[in-house]
């Protein structure tokens, strides 16, 4: 008798967990590799890009200008990043983070509280399509129906097309099984990340080429989107990752910085993130075919944003706005059409978000935020102070911390010898332009005449009380969020000195997708 009535009281909780997920709105998330916001004309007006679907979803939801990831202990800022968006922990709460799970900073098991684990036991069909690797494989794997693979090719089955096919399939299939629970599809892409081999089509449409030749430079091409707004030929000091593969052995750029090849690079950039655009329409319109889009929440986003000259560097791996900051556009029943938001989110606040959405309660695990009060336009903002980490090189790296129009950014790196910071006031100068941009030698095709506030305010004796109340700030963050290191004029707060894993002897050559 007790074995009959536990298979009864499952029997009950699958049917109430049905019957629940009845009604309940289906959820497109969307994630691309490696976009700035400034590719976009909905952050960059300026901008060439044609995304008329993105440009359509803007139209109909809400675009966010403060959304960011919150960083990254990894030259792969993708995995953590990835990692957030599953399991909604901050950065040194991760599973993967350094000792986090060793300190109790992070329970084990996190995999039956990821996003797919979440949605399956509330009576969702979970789908997931995306590249493989540099992601959070344990929740990767909760998806009940999953199809992924790295494709950066520029033909239907090499690239961003093979994607959207997957989705496409799995959409036919549920029409014909009648399948009426609702859906969470995970629709990621492998493109915009580099090699960003674009199809012929929108390559010459952007005046680029596929680059292969290291010994000389790509054509020039009126075509070509112009140089970015803050580029540089050169970052003002090192970096902190010396030997960085984005920054030294991206196939088309490698270390140069000059103007053919950043226009080349960017053309690129441009023709995979057109082609992103045209396979989410697909996917719309059989939604829509299906009479299922007025009921699907549909959420855009990037794992982080990205250089490509800006700041005179190419990767991922800093914290400029260009970088730290993602896309962020969201639509679906309910949401206010034509509306920007501050917003001040992580994509950690991506699980919490979504269940409410789906009316589920987030898991205990969860640190995450639901920026739906920002979306219905109860708050502007869903905090107040935002952190970022970078210090995937040498240690402890670089930090920031942006509160209202003001972010202050830290370097330590090398072993000490660079020891810098920066000050910005990001409204009068939101592309943290550096006494650099002024310089003809560095910025010779800009020819910038910059305000006295367009420029690194942290020397300036006039801001020294900001920049002295930004950096306790920072440290408050930085003790707030666990985070194990301390910069060079920051109290150590008796940490124990962090282990640095063995390094891996460097191979001669990377495979195509740098992994």
């Amino acid at each position: 008798m007790p074995g009959i009535r536990s298979l009864l009281c499952l029997l009950v909780l699958s049917v109430a967990s049905v019957v629940s997920a009845e009604g309940r709105p289906n959820i497109l998330f969307i994630i691309v590799d490696d976009q700035s916001p400034f590719d976009l004309k909905t952050y960059n007006p300026d901008s060439i890009l044609q995304t008329p679907t993105l440009d359509r979803l803007a139209a109909q939801g809400v675009v966010f200008d403060g959304a960011y990831h919150m960083g990254s202990f990894s030259g792969a800022v993708c995995t953590p990043s990835r990692h957030m968006v599953m399991c909604g922990r901050t950065l040194w709460h991760l599973p993967n983070a350094p000792q986090a799970i060793k300190s109790g900073l992070c329970p084990q098991g996190l995999e039956a509280s990821t996003l797919a684990a979440v949605f399956n036991q509330a009576g969702y069909t979970t789908m997931r399509t995306c590249k493989k690797g540099n992601s959070y494989e344990g929740a990767n794997k909760q998806f009940t129906v999953r199809h992924d693979a790295t494709k950066r090719g520029g033909t239907p089955e090499t690239g961003s097309a093979w994607h959207a096919e997957q989705v496409l399939n799995y959409l036919d299939e549920r029409a014909q099984s009648r399948d009426k629970s609702p859906f969470l599809i995970y629709y990621g892409f492998s493109h915009p990340h580099d090699t960003r081999d674009g199809t012929p089509e929108l390559l010459e449409k952007y005046g680029a080429v596929n680059h292969a030749d290291k010994g000389s430079l790509p054509p020039a091409n009126p075509r070509q989107p112009a140089l970015p707004t803050n580029y540089l030929t050169q970052h003002p000091f090192p970096h902190g990752h010396p030997g960085l593969r984005d920054e030294v052995a991206v196939s088309g750029v490698w270390e140069k910085r000059d103007e053919r090849t950043i226009r080349n690079e960017l053309g690129r950039q441009f023709a995979c993130d057109e082609n992103i655009d045209r396979q989410i329409a697909r996917v719309l319109d059989r939604l829509r075919e299906m009479g299922e889009l007025d009921n699907t929440y549909i959420v855009y986003t990037a794992d982080h944003g990205m250089a490509i000259g800006r700041h005179g560097l190419q990767g991922k791996q800093n914290l400029y706005e260009h970088t730290w900051r993602v896309p962020l556009i969201v639509s679906g029943p309910g949401i206010p059409q034509g509306v920007r938001r501050q917003g001040n989110v992580y994509l950690l606040d991506t699980l919490a978000t979504l269940c409410d959405f789906a009316g589920i309660d987030p898991p205990e695990s969860n640190e995450g935020l639901s920026y739906r009060p920002v979306l219905d336009g109860e708050r502007e903002t869903i905090r107040d102070v935002l952190f970022g980490v970078y210090c995937g090189g040498t240690k402890p790296g670089m930090r920031c911390v942006r509160q209202g129009p003001w972010k202050l950014i830290k370097y330590d790196v090398l072993d000490g010898t660079v020891r810098q910071t920066q000050l910005f006031h990001l409204g009068e100068n939101p592309h943290e332009f550096l006494t650099q941009h002024a310089d003809s030698a560095l910025a010779p095709q800009l020819n910038y005449s910059l305000a006295q506030t367009q420029r690194n305010l942290a020397d300036d004796p006039s801001y020294a009380a900001k920049r002295a109340e930004l950096e306790a700030l920072l440290l408050s963050e930085m003790r707030r969020l666990h985070d194990p290191y301390r910069l060079w004029d920051q109290p150590d707060d008796g940490l124990p000195p962090m282990t640095q894993p063995e390094q891996k002897p460097k191979r001669k050559q990377r495979n195509k997708d740098g992994k």
